[in-house]
């Protein structure tokens, strides 16, 4: 009877014991259920982001009929830039977008720069670059929208919302959390961009 009273604490005794030291075994699968969360939201601001660069290139280039009217496409001979900067009216270089605005280097810079931005930042390859060059897109059209400026330079109403932090500083920071945390593994390319000895040898290409 001694040794089965024994035997029962004992038993009880680990079992209550044992508790904490399977936590650590209990806490793994939701750690990698957090770090898959993560991986998929991250991925998913990718593709979104991505494509929010890939369409504005689509729709510039055929004029699919929402931000440029059907028949005024880059195709159509209209000019991507023309209208949107040509328009700018408020800020410290509204003159030097006047003057960008329809010169033909100027479309081609800004059409390559969506679709190259697009096309990469939905692959998952080339996240760095992609950042680099999307942030300095934004800036450059957070510049010619100036949202700190409250009235335009005829005196009007600008209808600007904040003084700051408009959706292009927004589009910037997306750009910039994918390639930082390297999204471009999940949903994407970026493990076989990774591989190439080019890639290898130049860590900014990833």
């Amino acid at each position: 009877m001694a040794v089965h009273e024994h035997s029962h604490r004992t038993a009880r005794f680990h079992l209550f014991s044992r508790g904490p030291r399977t936590h650590p075994a209990v806490a793994a699968p939701t750690g990698l259920v957090t770090h898959t969360a993560r991986d998929h939201a991250l991925a998913s601001l990718r593709l979104l982001t991505g494509f929010v660069f890939l369409w504005a290139f689509l729709d510039k280039t055929f004029g699919l009929g929402y931000a440029t009217a059907s028949g005024r496409g880059w195709t159509d001979g209209g000019s991507p830039t023309k209208g949107f900067l040509g328009s700018v009216a408020a800020g410290p270089m509204e003159s030097t977008f006047h003057a960008w605005a329809g010169a033909g280097w100027a479309d081609w810079l800004f059409m390559l720069g969506l679709l190259g931005i697009g096309a990469a930042v939905m692959a998952g390859v080339a996240l760095r670059p992609a950042a680099l060059a999307g942030s300095a897109m934004m800036a450059l059209m957070w510049l010619a929208e100036w949202p700190p400026a409250k009235r335009l330079s005829d005196g009007s109403p600008s209808m600007s919302t904040n003084p700051f932090a408009d959706y292009h500083v927004i589009y910037a920071l997306a750009l910039i959390a994918v390639a930082a945390a390297g999204a471009g593994t999940t949903w994407g390319l970026g493990r076989l961009w990774a591989r190439l000895p080019v890639v290898r040898d130049h860590a900014w290409l990833r």
